[in-house]
């Protein structure tokens, strides 16, 4: 039946089983060892399965520690994906990332946000529509928030000439993990949902 309907419609058929159990990395349940060095960068960009996928694939062997996606910026106590599926709750679908800032910068995540997706279609990216999907940045300090700004105006001047990003600054609130069968999706199913609104543009270096 999978192979009958539209790939995206897949993405609504199989979220909601919990038959599958989900290793997390370096520990099932999360990351363990981290350094209290570690600094967290939070990002939302659309459906957080190719989300996740695409940070893992570039920085997950050179000082990304972990990768968890869940929800951030509602209304409401320990949302589920279905509850944050109706766009209701006011959460986002987002990637909270732990990484070891001696390695990989902040600035440097920020920027690969800026090309894997698409911060010009608000509350949109793809076929995915909703306030879910839309794109931001949670920060967790004052520097984070300035460089924030900064790569975002820099990522408009250069890269994104032909629309506006849409793209939210916000301070990191409330963090709630997503369900486990949501943890490193496209890794137990690589032939699973993947926005194609999600890839890396061949963008030059912002300067």
């Amino acid at each position: 039946m999978a192979s009958l309907m539209p790939t995206f419609l897949s993405r609504f058929f199989r979220p909601f089983t919990t038959t599958t159990k989900m290793g997390l990395g370096p520990a099932e349940g999360g990351a363990s060892n981290i350094p209290d060095t570690a600094q967290k960068c939070t990002v939302a960009a659309g459906c957080f399965w190719g989300v996740e996928h695409l940070f893992r694939k570039n920085f997950g062997e050179r000082g990304l520690y972990d990768a968890r996606v869940g929800y951030i910026g509602g209304d409401v106590n320990n949302p589920g994906y279905r509850a944050v599926c109706t766009g209701r709750t006011g959460h986002a679908e987002a990637l909270q990332m732990t990484f070891d800032p001696a390695v990989i910068s902040y600035t440097t995540l920020l920027e690969f946000f800026y090309k894997m997706h698409d911060p010009t279609t608000k509350n949109r990216q793809g076929a995915d529509t909703g306030t879910q999907y839309r794109s931001a940045v949670f920060y967790h300090s004052p520097e984070q928030e300035r460089a924030a700004r900064e790569v975002t105006a820099k990522a408009q001047e250069q890269w994104w000439t032909g629309g506006k990003i849409s793209t939210e600054i916000l301070e990191a609130g409330q963090w709630w993990d997503a369900e486990t069968y949501h943890q490193l999706y496209l890794h137990k199913n690589p032939g699973g949902y993947e926005c194609p609104a999600h890839y890396v543009r061949k963008f030059p270096p912002l300067s």
